[in-house]
């Protein structure tokens, strides 16, 4: 994961630099009472939270001597595993992308369903961002790009009904992969939030095993925000397993250990650019070393 462990290094250089000042020397001996205050303040400052902050700081300070090497286990061993994708042998794997406007959402549909186009499966995506005719020329683009197929209606459409449409046409059509895309909804909005509602039932009734799975996107950089819009959309939409993009520069990584640990959810991918190659796999392990200063040996 050479390219992984790269990429994000550089995406998260501004909190890694950050970090890199609070650790003396890079010492990989046990630190004192003031140097591990400091760390803890430079993880909130990345975005880990006041609470998780303190509790990685002092898990690391009871293992192997209090060592920064301490505080990496202790981040590694927090991240839920992420387990293959489970794809079903009698019908179509059925994914629901949600998540609010402006966090890549549209462009991260493409790009996974390029992904699965490689991987040699049929997709089919379903544009049920109705309300915004530009998302659904934009997914069209990285539809046809991807050699997939796309199920669409009128602008201001009923996305329930596309989705619908998209799930028989999928199972009828024997694909191995259906793609339900959603309109960016602002969580604080009740009326947007009971539409994405209705869309999974619908799901469900048109094709009862699913969705499979229903991945959320999140901006790294939005903070505190990304923590609320994980905590709504889980409890409206069922989300299992998140995305979190825009990690290449504007993003502070903490984020990721901050919605892993809070909401026991997978980091399915990471997001460090706008091409198909900044789309990655999430690795835990790197994406830790990448956050925090090299020790030496």
């Amino acid at each position: 994961m050479t390219s992984f462990f790269s990429r994000l290094k550089n995406g998260l250089s501004r909190s890694r630099d950050a970090l890199s000042q609070l650790v003396p020397g890079g010492s990989v001996d046990a630190l004192s009472e003031e140097e591990w205050l400091d760390i803890e303040d430079g993880l909130i400052m990345a975005d880990c939270g006041g609470e998780l902050a303190g509790e990685l700081v002092h898990k690391a300070r009871k293992r192997r001597g209090g060592s920064v090497q301490a505080l990496k286990e202790s981040m590694i061993s927090m991240l839920p595993e992420v387990e293959p994708v489970n794809m079903p042998a009698g019908g179509p794997f059925v994914l629901l992308v949600v998540g609010v406007n402006g966090t890549g959402k549209t462009t991260t549909i493409g790009k996974i369903a390029t992904m699965f186009r490689q991987q040699g499966k049929s997709v089919l995506v379903g544009a049920a961002d109705t309300f915004r005719a530009a998302a659904v020329e934009q997914l069209a683009v990285w539809v046809e790009r991807a050699g997939a197929e796309m199920v669409r209606q009128h602008e201001g459409a009923d996305p329930a009904a596309v989705a619908f449409d998209t799930i028989q046409r999928g199972v009828a059509r024997n694909y191995d992969v259906v793609i339900i895309d959603t309109a960016g909804r602002v969580q604080t909005d009740r009326g947007l939030m009971d539409e994405l509602a209705k869309v999974r039932r619908v799901i469900t009734k048109a094709y009862p095993e699913a969705p499979h799975e229903v991945w959320q996107v999140v901006d790294g950089g939005t903070g505190q925000n990304a923590v609320m819009q994980v905590d709504k959309f889980r409890e409206v939409a069922g989300t299992s397993g998140l995305i979190v993009t825009k990690l290449d520069g504007s993003g502070k990584g903490g984020i990721v250990l901050q919605l892993s640990h809070r909401f026991g959810l997978p980091i399915r991918y990471v997001g460090v650019g706008e091409t198909l190659e900044d789309l990655m796999e999430f690795d835990g392990e790197a994406f830790i070393n990448s956050l925090l200063p090299d020790q030496p040996e």
